[in-house]
């Protein structure tokens, strides 16, 4: 029977995200992986997508709304359209504009309640405000109360823009602690704060940590041990589909030698409970 993998982080992007100049530096890391061309003036059909899935075997994506102080670079009703093309194999992820707190909880609203989303993120570095600006509580307080998680960034800003509002230590750490029925679902790993997204994941029961935008081979040891032993419920696979192709991501799986339980648990089971899958 072939294995179920869920891919908690990709984008069907647009040409606005693809072009946009703070992107450079992920065209310029991204080359050596085999993925498409992260450039164009046309839209990707939702086949090309579909078809890096397949070849990674990725049974769904979540995939992203990207909305930022410049305009939409993947608008919400643009990701819902990509879903409806493939609903058995997409999923739907808001994105909010937060500097209008009440606008954006209302369209968080529609995502989840209209569009159907099973999750929000936001970008804290895209707005360069930490996550525990006051114009993100209202978002954190509706999550809670619409029953989703919220996600983010933890770690270094692979765009050419600042990184500190990445760190887990203070910023997810003060959020959790705020907003303990909150799930969070911090994207990235963490790198170079790996160790702290750990100790926030650990102490927080509702804190889960996804592996996308790295491959499996330089996962960080302490992320390894830690999805081999208390973390194999918080560690969550993902990509950053078209930055990562999936087949790439997973090359290295059989490396980490993981017993059955804990493979099942990181490619799908722990999304599948974490999003209401």
């Amino acid at each position: 029977m072939a294995r179920t993998i869920v891919d908690a982080w990709a984008q069907h992007p647009t040409p606005r995200l693809l072009n946009h100049p703070m992107l450079e530096s992920l065209r310029r890391w991204t080359r050596g992986l085999g993925g498409p061309s992260l450039t164009g003036e046309s839209q990707w059909p939702v086949e090309t997508t579909l078809a890096a899935m397949d070849a990674g075997g990725i049974s769904l994506s979540l995939i992203s709304a990207w909305v930022g102080p410049r305009g939409d670079l993947i608008s919400n009703d643009e990701v819902a359209a990509f879903v409806r093309q493939a609903p058995q194999r997409l999923a739907g992820v808001g994105s909010l504009d937060v500097s209008r707190p009440r606008e954006a909880v209302r369209e968080l609203r529609r995502c989840v309640r209209e569009l159907g989303f099973k999750a929000v993120r936001v970008l804290p570095w895209l707005w360069e405000m930490p996550p525990t600006h006051a114009r993100l509580y209202p978002i954190y307080a509706e999550c809670c109360e619409l029953g989703i998680p919220f996600c983010t960034q933890v770690g270094h800003t692979g765009p050419l823009m600042p990184s500190e509002y990445g760190r887990p230590i203070p910023y997810v750490d003060q959020v959790a602690i705020d907003f303990p029925d909150l799930v969070i679902v911090g994207g990235h790993i963490g790198y170079p704060w790996t160790e702290e997204m750990i100790a926030v994941a650990t102490k927080h029961a509702n804190v889960y940590i996804d592996t996308s935008a790295y491959t499996v081979a330089p996962y960080p040891a302490a992320l390894v041990d830690y999805l081999r032993g208390h973390g194999r419920d918080k560690v969550l696979f993902g990509t950053n589909w078209p930055m990562v192709p999936p087949a790439k991501a997973l090359e290295a799986l059989p490396g980490l030698a993981l017993d059955e339980t804990v493979e099942a648990s990181f490619l799908a089971g722990n999304a599948r409970r974490v999003f209401r899958l």
